[in-house]
């Protein structure tokens, strides 16, 4: 029989995992399905052009995994049973219901944005964490006429990227930055010059300091008592897992994310691996990786990598993880890419200006392509075949 393996969500981390596999095992042996809610990937990391009025090219799952053996379910889960080891799905409409049973779990379903439980946050604010937020967004934007007031809360790098971006695409509106620290006070001193320089001239009014602890219909209200309108709050201070995780048996650290080793695989269920937001793991430093696609592509790959390994029953290769810098887009024309020490801690050496810009375009692209492409990250050294072992499949791609 085949080694069923599913992989719940198709973001960056779940889509590339299921590649990978698909590149590393036969399809005679191992047979692999990628659940999602939707047909095509979604590059989250542009969500925040899609809601300032671009338009993103589609991506359609079909193609991308056209000729690799992947199944496609397109479905929302409902629930994992890591006792039965059974997944259950419903059609993306809501009708119907399946059970999915699996040998070895992908857990990639991420994370979405989070209130905070803010009083009035959910339901007056705008997220950039999805397509269907986004859309949303990009329509109540363009239903503002000039001059009305649009609050980006949290200065972290999605809304910056969300402050910029709509600052640009819609100059004729009046966009204000909420920041409970100071304006990109992790970044390099060169860094904040640069990014000070492009949030004024774009006319962003900067409110430091102001941690938004209310959002009404027309305004939100800081805690030091500032109110501050708004006709269109975007809600960008951080982000909430997949609530699915915390009803299954599975060990959770931190934020409900799942407990894994450095395999990424459960340190509860053996033969459940998670990657990306929905996992809690270490890096240099045995500081947590922090949530973002930086993070969750080498997460990955290393699922992937240790999943292949452990069926052939050979050595586990390990994928260094760690962090180069943290690329910020500024608008179309703008960017900013801060390099970092291995644990993520900003230095000095930035890349500012038109060529951050294209710098963090490629970046993007090159997301995307990874997730098609997902071989990237695996040795270029000879390949060989792994005989069946222990009741694993008989033919495997490892490194060797």
């Amino acid at each position: 029989m085949q080694h069923r393996i599913v992989v719940l969500g198709a973001g960056y981390t779940g889509a590339a995992a299921a590649g990978r596999l698909a590149k590393r095992l036969h399809q005679q042996d191992v047979g692999i399905t990628l659940v999602n809610p939707e047909p095509d990937f979604v590059e989250r990391v542009r969500l925040h052009q899609l809601a300032a009025g671009q338009d993103l090219k589609p991506l359609p799952f079909a193609e991308m995994f056209a000729g690799t053996g992947v199944a496609l379910e397109i479905a929302k889960v409902t629930a994992v049973d890591t006792d039965r080891k059974a997944v259950t799905v419903t059609a993306a409409n809501g009708s119907g219901g399946e059970e999915l049973a699996y040998d070895t779990l992908v857990y990639a379903l991420g994370s979405g944005w989070n209130p905070g439980g803010v009083p009035g946050a959910a339901e007056h604010a705008h997220e950039v964490s999805s397509r269907s937020g986004a859309l949303r967004l990009r329509d109540r934007l363009a239903a503002l006429r000039a001059g009305r007031p649009v609050v980006v809360v949290g200065g972290g790098l999605t809304g910056l990227e969300a402050a910029t971006e709509i600052a640009e695409a819609r100059p004729d509106l009046d966009v204000a930055l909420a920041t409970r620290g100071a304006l990109g006070d992790w970044l390099s001193g060169k860094g904040r010059t640069h990014l000070r320089k492009v949030v004024d001239g774009l006319g962003i009014t900067v409110h430091e300091h102001a941690a938004v602890d209310a959002v009404e219909a027309d305004a939100v209200t800081t805690a030091d008592g500032r109110t501050i309108p708004s006709a269109a709050t975007v809600w960008t201070t951080g982000f909430a897992v997949h609530p699915i995780a915390a009803a299954t048996t599975l060990e959770l650290g931190d934020g409900g994310r799942i407990a894994v080793d450095g395999t990424m695989r459960s340190v509860s269920h053996p033969d459940v691996y998670a990657v990306g937001d929905a996992a809690v793991a270490t890096g240099p430093g045995d500081k947590p990786l922090r949530m973002s696609c930086a993070s969750g592509v080498p997460m990955a790959w290393q699922a992937a990598d240790a999943i292949a390994a452990r069926l052939a029953g050979v050595k586990v290769p390990r994928i260094p993880i760690r962090y180069f810098q943290q690329c910020v887009s500024l608008g179309r024309k703008e960017g900013l890419i801060q390099f970092v020490t291995a644990d993520d801690r900003s230095v000095e050496r930035a890349l500012t200006g038109r060529a951050a810009a294209v710098y963090k375009e490629l970046i993007c692209k090159g997301a995307a392509w990874g997730v098609a492409n997902p071989t990237l990250g695996l040795p270029s050294r000879r390949r060989r075949a792994v005989r069946q072992e222990a009741g694993a499949p008989a033919r495997l791609e490892v490194a060797s």
